[in-house]
């Protein structure tokens, strides 16, 4: 029963369309009919600004934490913080607040990670950072991170590096919620491919990227 109970504080967790009720009670902006016309930490940044988007990104991270750590603070679920925390991006990705519609799972997965495996997030973040200077593309880091962690998850258990060993449901875990987020940015990958895509003011954009206005 504490099982259940978990992953339905999960899903619900997960399910707060930060972005879209920051727009709507703050600004009178529903964030669907701007920009991208999603919900999540990007558009709104785009759409509403830096005050904005940052307390977006730090309540999308914070329920994919509390969804991973409140198993482990109370204890007595069957399943693994980390599957627990999965339904917290499933509630991101399909908000029933939402009509079941919703962000791309980026922030929030790094919230699950955060309290499961921090010293790997900070790792992904680095690559994030990196990738974003080199292409001034948060949609391109993002994927980005998702295939760096599927090669990690395969290659660093061999090493002892960051990961201690291999662990099938940590792995098979990442490799879901990567490839989540590679489904959720298809648009965006065809838009780099047509060199169209959106950008940051900040960076060298090396892939010469020119979204239309």
């Amino acid at each position: 029963m504490k099982t259940i109970l978990f992953i339905l504080i999960a899903y619900l967790l997960g399910s707060i369309p930060t972005g879209l009720w920051i727009g709507k009670q703050f600004f009178n902006v529903n964030l669907r009919e701007h920009g991208s016309g999603n919900t999540g930490t990007t558009n709104t940044f785009r759409i509403l600004g830096k005050k904005a988007g940052t307390v977006t990104l730090l309540v999308d991270m914070l329920k994919g934490t509390l969804a991973v750590l409140l198993p482990i603070w109370f204890g007595g679920a069957a399943l693994s913080p980390l599957i627990i925390g999965f339904f917290a991006i499933l509630g991101h990705t399909f908000s029933i607040f939402a009509q079941f519609k919703g962000g791309k799972a980026v922030a929030t997965s790094a919230g699950v990670l955060l309290g499961f495996a921090p010293a790997f997030l900070l790792y992904l973040a680095v690559i994030f950072f990196v990738t974003l200077y080199l292409f001034s593309m948060i949609s391109l880091s993002s994927v980005a991170c998702a295939v760096v962690a599927i090669i990690s998850i395969l290659i660093f258990p061999a090493f002892h590096f960051i990961l201690a060993g291999y662990d099938l449901l940590f792995s098979a875990l990442i490799f879901l919620i990567a490839s989540v987020i590679i489904i959720r940015h298809k648009d965006n990958i065809q838009r780099i491919r047509n060199h169209s895509e959106n950008l940051v003011p900040w960076g060298l954009n090396i892939s010469k990227q020119n979204p239309k206005k």
